[in-house]
């Protein structure tokens, strides 16, 4: 439906590009928004048309461009950005009349079907059979509600909440696999290296997080499955930072089911009670260098 007050932003998910209409009464005030003001995604993208007519303003972006970012589920891909509206002062007065917007966008696709209307034309062999033959591994990390049975539907979270995270991965074909978690970051950019950086998961497994003295972060145990790991980490915001936006970067591995955890393969919480790091499964010991930071 066309983009008006009652709708003001109007999301159109095409085969490799997403095209969001503004209509510029973003309140539905009767006070029209400068276009200028307006910008998606993180690279702060500029509208590529509008109609004075309509009172509408235009985006078209492919879905990787604009410092969209990208989520895998089992079952979807789902890229996401924002429309941002941070207004400026008309001509010479220093106040203004209308808040700053932010309106996260999403677009879906089925990871196991075909996109557009053009079925795939295998050369050699079907599609499936190379990704069998490559024995390719599907990794995901998601926010789950509460009680970890479904996928959480909204990513904001009040400080003095936990969030649940759950790691995953789908290996089709291949031999029985136990995932681990090698390290995650946070960051207020989704570049992992950027700064402000803080450190959640660290040395190849260890849950550094819960180490603080005011966190109840760890790995929950036992594992649902092998290919499955879940940890909770209590919410945070950056000191002197009020974006209120945070990127959770993680490293995900899997090793042989059968083989036994160690100190590069391992799943460790640290216990308040008995001051003691303690692993998902395996013997205490592969833990021993969560302490000493001297792990492989």
């Amino acid at each position: 439906q066309a983009a008006a007050p009652l709708h003001p932003v109007t999301v159109q998910c095409q085969e490799a590009q997403v095209v969001v209409t503004v209509h510029r009464d973003l309140f539905s005030t009767g006070r029209l928004v400068k276009a200028a003001d307006l910008t998606l995604g993180s690279a702060a993208c500029l509208p590529v048309a509008q109609s004075a007519a309509e009172g509408t303003v235009t985006f078209v972006a492919g879905l990787h461009e604009c410092g969209s970012t990208l989520q895998m589920t089992p079952d979807s891909l789902i890229y996401k950005t924002v429309l941002s509206y941070k207004p400026t002062p008309s001509g010479n007065l220093v106040i203004l009349r209308t808040n700053m917007a932010v309106v996260p966008i999403e677009c879906h696709y089925p990871r196991k079907s075909n996109v557009s209307s053009n079925a795939i034309q295998p050369t050699w062999v079907p599609f499936h059979s190379t990704l069998s033959a490559e024995e390719r591994l599907v990794f995901s990390l998601r926010l789950m509600n509460d009680d970890w049975s479904t996928e959480r539907l909204s990513n904001g979270f009040q400080l003095g909440e936990s969030l649940h995270l759950q790691a995953d991965v789908a290996s089709g074909n291949h031999v029985p696999l136990r995932l681990f978690v090698d390290d995650c970051v946070a960051t207020l950019h989704p570049d992992r290296s950027s700064s402000p950086r803080y450190t959640l998961i660290d040395l190849s497994g260890c849950l550094v997080d819960g180490r603080s003295d005011d966190t109840t972060s760890a790995f929950i145990s036992p594992r649902p499955r092998q290919e499955t790991l879940q940890f909770v980490v209590d919410a945070f915001k950056f000191a002197g930072d009020d974006r209120n936006l945070i990127y959770i970067t993680c490293h995900l591995k899997v090793s042989p089911a059968d083989q036994a955890p160690n100190p590069l393969n391992k799943a460790c919480s640290f216990n308040k009670a008995s001051s003691l790091w303690a692993p998902v499964e395996g013997t205490g010991d592969i833990c021993s260098c969560c302490e000493t930071g001297n792990c492989p």
